[in-house]
């Protein structure tokens, strides 16, 4: 482990920072993490208990709440989105808080529920029966299918039709669990219920799911001398209300108090934790004293219960059912340990085959295998999550600023800095603490697990990751914390291969995800950060298609099963002509009316699409030879070349109906045609490579043609993308980072790069990358951007026409990429 970066707010007094109230923190699928800070206001006398947001790629640009809470906040629950936040109070209230305008720095509480003045001990959203595991042993397999299978896991409640049922529930502390339901319509069903009749103390509770859609409560009232309890919770909805049904499941006391020789040496149990949501069959407990702490894995099995020696003299039939009991029995137990003070999970649902200690010992070292243990003198260890063997340990010291003297350090009477609160990525490749300080810390967590691998073993766990984020949708961030530039073009090779590997259904799926993962990595090595361009046109040449496609209607109801679209690509395929007009008399051009106001409004997509095919056939001589300049692949991929030409065929057909919606030229000429020309030199360059297999380079009267271009018509600027300011590039070495919350970090020079395509001058008039708008050198219309790629565009739209609001709505969630939106500030530079 490492420390990738440290995010510290501005000095503040002593008296205004309270340390001795718990924190916590909760990580999304999304990578965006939330977490706990109070202030105290020294005029009022009170406190302020505040939830922050960031993007783990931006950590600075925190978005902070006035939850509201009057009491302390002890959980944070994130959705299995990504996108809604729960949280809960030590006074019984319970806030679910959602993205406004999909924008994740603009969170406002949506609705919620409460049990009065009962402090809440553990919350959990209610599980939504999605489950994929991750088979590590079929790693090597080429189908995403047999690599990540999804598992038969029931809802924990559901709505006519096998719908999943939204809702949360939470356990208090004086052992009343507490369901609340969202309904379709806003409402929320909320119901309460005793874990049992004789109702305790409950100190430590934390919350799972079995695959049969029941809930399992652990409760413990934090003395190591009292049992672990645990409870099957039933929810059903009866006649329009929530109802709960509960039963007691076997309890377990802890082996180090049964142990004469440590009987009263750690009397009190500090954390209390499932292996996994989904696995309730496992349970952590750590019990502490003042000094030091133990840890134990338990795990509940089917045992048979032994018959008594008159009915194993019965008839055979009898004695073969023989009866079975759930016991609890432990896995492991650690050493004596440092005093533990925050324990983080692994997300990763990792399938083992055979979940016995002695070959979970032996398994691999892999993510998703380890659980984080951080203690009070400062140090953070991963050890496996069934033989709690150590795997990686972090030493306090890599934490503290190195121009501290150590002899101040030693002398100091106050307490070791150390986390109070600690995350795991859903990849398991990053940490996230919150130490006693407030400061925010992200840890790299190596694939290897602290033990070494050679190159292409680690490349295998990352390649196996990031297919894992491609068919789940989850953001893949943290995965690109370990990739260094030598890796960039071996991963973006062998992900195209895997991709490649999988049926046409699968690949049409993924298609935009594998392009925006690509993109993501290039930018990580100079040698293949012009390559970035070209997949963020890609992913806009495929928007557009699509889109502008779905516009187009049959002229008859009563059709054959293609779409205009669909038979706009059989005839461009057919008809290799290089000329237009002959292509265009194959359709039927009928199937292609649209209104005027439409075709105008899609004018600003348009020119793009013109600009863009003039931008790539002047740039063909220079592209001889060289691949660092943007537009270098698409020269040698036929089906981007084949879906330019379709859409230059379409545009064409609309220019009939309306001239004003083509794209503008500034021709030398008058009579020349320059859309024949440029299609013309198009099919051409894709006649070249139509056959992937055998792809044959431009004759050199191709390339003398695309030379006088510049002579015939105006070349113009493609504005691509800035590579932003986003962290992750940064991150590459092993020093770690030092950043403020609030004041963004001071950008990089990029004076190696040999383009100004990627650079932005604050005098240089910007674009609305989505709409193709200008906004002016200082844009006074309020703009958001994306958190991954930079996507700038504006927050309302200006035009109303149907078309283009179809176009935005595509775009309203995420950005093309799939990142997510943050609102900027007024102006940007």
């Amino acid at each position: 482990m490492d420390v990738g970066y440290v995010c510290e707010w501005d000095k503040r007094p002593r008296t205004s920072h309270c340390p001795s109230i718990p924190l916590v923190c909760a990580w999304s699928c999304r990578n965006l993490i939330a977490f706990t800070t109070d202030q105290r206001n020294e005029e009022e006398k009170d406190i302020t208990n505040l939830i922050h947001i960031l993007d783990t790629e931006h950590p600075w640009d925190v978005y902070s709440i006035n939850s509201g809470h009057q009491e302390v906040i002890t959980s944070l629950e994130w959705d299995q989105s990504g996108s809604r936040l729960l949280s809960a109070d030590a006074d019984g209230r319970i806030k679910c808080w959602g993205m406004t305008d999909h924008l994740a720095n603009s969170w406002q509480s949506l609705v919620g529920s409460e049990v009065d003045g009962d402090p809440i001990v553990a919350l959990s959203w209610l599980h939504n029966g999605v489950k994929l595991a991750l088979h590590v042993e079929k790693s090597g397999v080429s189908s995403f299918g047999e690599k990540f299978s999804r598992v038969k896991f029931s809802p924990s409640l559901t709505l006519f039709g096998g719908k999943p049922m939204e809702g949360w529930i939470a356990v208090t502390v004086s052992g009343l669990v507490t369901v609340s339901l969202l309904k379709p319509n806003g409402q929320v069903l909320t119901a309460t219920e005793s874990l049992c009749r004789l109702r305790c103390r409950v100190a430590l509770a934390d919350i799972a799911f079995t695959g049969g859609g029941n809930i399992v409560v652990a409760t413990c009232d934090g003395s190591s001398t009292s049992p672990v309890q645990f409870y099957k919770v039933c929810v059903s909805v009866v006649s329009e209300k929530c109802k709960i049904d509960t039963e007691i499941l076997p309890s377990l006391f802890m082996r180090c108090t049964t142990d004469p020789a440590r009987k009263d040496k750690f009397p009190a149990v500090t954390h209390l934790k499932f292996l996994a949501r989904d696995m309730s069959e496992q349970v952590l407990l750590c019990a502490s004293n003042q000094c030091s702490s133990i840890a134990e894995c338990w795990s509940l099995r089917k045992e048979g219960l032994p018959l008594n020696n008159i009915f194993q003299q019965l008839s055979p039939a009898v004695s073969d059912k023989q009866p079975m009991i759930l016991k609890w029995r432990i896995l492991s137990a650690t050493n004596e340990l440092e005093r533990v003070s925050a324990v983080a999970l692994p997300k990763l649902p990792i399938s083992l085959t055979n979940t016995d200690i002695k070959v979970a010992s032996e398994t691999k070292f892999y993510p998703g295998l380890g659980l984080a243990l951080a203690f009070h003198d400062g140090n953070v260890q991963i050890v496996h999550r069934l033989s709690l063997q150590p795997m990686a340990v972090l030493y306090g010291s890599s934490l503290r600023p190195s121009e501290e003297p150590s002899l101040k350090r030693q002398r100091s009477p106050t307490p070791c800095i150390h986390f109070k609160a600690l995350q795991m990525s859903w990849t398991s490749l990053a940490l996230v603490g919150l130490d006693t300080q407030g400061k925010l810390s992200m840890l790299r967590v190596s694939p290897s697990m602290g033990h070494s691998l050679d190159m292409s073993t680690s490349l295998r766990h990352l390649l196996f990751l990031l297919e894992y984020c491609m068919v789940t949708g989850y953001d893949w961030w943290d995965i690109l914390l370990h990739v260094q530039p030598g890796m960039v073009h071996n991963l973006v090779e062998k992900l195209n291969e895997e991709y490649t590997r999988q049926n046409a259904a699968l690949q049409q799926v993924l298609s935009t995800r594998i392009l925006a993962m690509k993109a993501s990595l290039c930018k990580l090595s100079q040698t293949t950060v012009t390559r970035v361009c070209d997949y963020h046109a890609k992913l806009f040449l495929i928007s557009i298609s699509c889109t502008l496609k779905s516009l187009l209607r049959p002229h008859v109801l009563n059709t054959p099963d293609k779409s205009p679209g669909d038979r706009l690509t059989e005839i461009c395929n057919k008809f290799t002509d290089t000329d237009i007009d002959k292509v265009m008399i194959n359709l039927k051009t009928e199937e292609f009316v649209l209104d005027m106001p439409t075709l105008q409004s899609l004018q600003q997509l348009i020119q793009w699409l013109g600009d863009f095919v003039l931008y790539l056939l002047a740039s063909l001589p220079n592209q001889q030879g060289s691949s660092v300049r943007p537009g270098h692949s698409f020269l040698r991929d036929g089906a981007s070349l084949g879906t330019l030409r379709e859409m230059m065929v379409m545009i064409r057909i609309w220019g009939l109906l309306k001239p004003s919606c083509l794209p503008v030229y500034t021709a030398t000429s008058d009579t020349q045609d320059s859309m024949s020309l440029l299609f013309r030199l198009l099919t051409r360059l894709w006649l070249c490579c139509r056959d992937e297999s055998h792809p044959c380079d431009p004759d050199e009267s191709l390339i003398d043609e695309c030379c006088l271009l510049p002579s015939q018509l105006l070349i113009p600027n493609m504005d691509w993308l800035p590579l932003g300011n986003g962290i992750i590039s940064r991150l590459q070495s092993k020093l770690p980072l030092r950043l403020q919350f609030g004041k963004p970090p001071v950008a990089p020079s990029y004076a190696s790069v040999q383009y100004e395509a990627y650079t932005r001058s604050p005098t240089q008039p910007k674009i609305d990358h989505l709409r193709r708008l200008h906004l002016g050198t200082f844009p006074t219309e309020p703009c958001k951007s994306c958190t991954r790629c930079g996507c700038v565009t504006m927050l309302k739209s200006p035009n109303k026409a149907t078309a283009v609001k179809q176009w935005e709505q595509r775009w309203i969630k995420t950005c093309l990429c799939g990142g997510l939106w943050r609102k900027m500030p007024h102006t940007y530079s």
